[in-house]
């Protein structure tokens, strides 16, 4: 089936009881069991499955070109739970523009427990491949980063990490760009994660996340921390998830349709020193964007000229843009990276541009969002 029919139908059939055509809500902890540890389909406790979690997972996982999805109560949780796959002493070599929440996970909780990371910049696969060592177990890429939206070669940094005589595991997160625009798994990629609360979802109101795999091991490893560790999502999470996919595809392309829209404008606007875009004419990594993704989403990376304060000035004028965290709704967002999402980098290697200013551009009519941002910028 094409990705348009796979969104509304993938892991969800018509209830066989009574032939509910939208998968139901099963609220329950628990299943009634036919004898002694005899569960019915393996169902026995919500936390290690639940039928509604498991349509969710089947239908990802059928999106990403994956055979299993492991969900989980937040993007942040399946990261966590990925990186439990490593053990002390193990090193990850991760990109050097990342989300702010990954960032701090690594960073600030998971190098207590021994584990060593390295931030290197994953857009020179020359440099992935200097930087891998003998102790390298996995390597963490964002494409496009959070927030400069930034495009890895994933099948050339594929073909590198694979070569290493370690093996490691490439994992992608995958949320900026979807898997309307881009399969890492078929470009060489282990695992695929993504923040379901953002473009998955799509409607700004769910928390979830879930790692996608093709190998049976490998998820098995997975599925056994899911249970273990506990993080999962509720009925109604999932449900909601598997109601915003059914239209993600049409989503994402008024999404990148506004945000090409908006990127041309603001290339033009003399308070801007820079555009960040995948499929702006200006992008550095431009020809590698349209070589491994149908457009270039939704997502736009500003520079203010005059800095932080005219950032802030500017963020807070949008009346249609909602000054707020998170991405990937239907409505326009806007934040200042440096003070919201990304805080926690101030004073790292990686910490953002204090004037940088980042949009989710939302499916309104983009003249209506072109006038909203060509009036705040006059304040900025």
């Amino acid at each position: 089936m094409k990705f348009e029919t796979l969104t509304i139908h993938a892991g969800q059939e018509p209830d066989p009881k009574n032939g509910a055509v939208m998968t139901p809500i099963y609220q329950t902890s628990t299943f009634a069991q036919d004898g002694v540890g005899k569960a019915r389909d393996g169902y026995e406790y919500a936390r290690t499955k639940n039928p509604t979690r498991l349509a969710l997972e089947n239908c990802v996982a059928a999106l990403e070109g994956g055979q299993l999805g492991i969900a989980f109560s937040s993007g942040l949780a399946a990261t966590d739970t990925v990186l439990r796959l490593m053990s002390s002493g193990d090193h990850v070599l991760a990109g050097d523009d990342v989300y702010g929440g990954t960032f701090r996970l690594f960073d600030k909780v998971l190098r207590r427990f021994g584990l060593d990371f390295d931030f290197v910049d994953t857009t020179d696969p020359e440099s992935v491949a200097d930087s891998l060592t003998p102790s390298t177990r996995m390597v963490w890429l964002e494409t496009p980063t959070n927030p400069l939206l930034s495009i890895t070669d994933i099948r050339a940094v594929a073909e590198i990490v694979h070569a290493h005589k370690n093996h490691p595991l490439l994992v992608v997160d995958n949320t900026f760009a979807t898997p309307y625009n881009q399969r890492p798994l078929e470009l060489g990629a282990d695992i695929v994660v993504h923040s379901m609360t953002k473009y998955l979802g799509g409607h700004s109101d769910v928390v979830g996340g879930i790692a996608i795999v093709k190998d049976k091991l490998l998820y098995e490893r997975l599925a056994f921390l899911q249970n273990a560790v506990g993080a999962v999502p509720g009925p109604m999470d999932c449900f909601l998830v598997l109601r915003g996919l059914k239209t993600l595809h049409i989503r994402m392309e008024r999404h990148a349709e506004n945000a090409i829209a908006l990127a041309d404008y603001l290339s033009k606007h003399p308070k801007v020193a820079k555009v960040m875009y995948p499929f702006h004419e200006s992008h550095p990594q431009i020809k590698v964007a349209k070589k491994q993704m149908r457009s270039g989403s939704g997502m736009i990376s500003i520079i203010i000229k005059d800095g932080r304060d005219a950032a802030v000035r500017f963020a807070e004028a949008t009346k249609i843009f909602t000054l707020a965290e998170s991405l990937g709704g239907v409505e326009s967002l806007i934040e200042v990276p440096a003070a919201m999402t990304h805080l926690s980098t101030a004073g790292s290697q990686i910490a953002v541009d204090p004037g940088l200013v980042r949009l989710s551009v939302g499916i309104e009519h983009k003249d209506d969002l072109l006038e909203d941002v060509e009036a705040a910028l006059k304040k900025a």
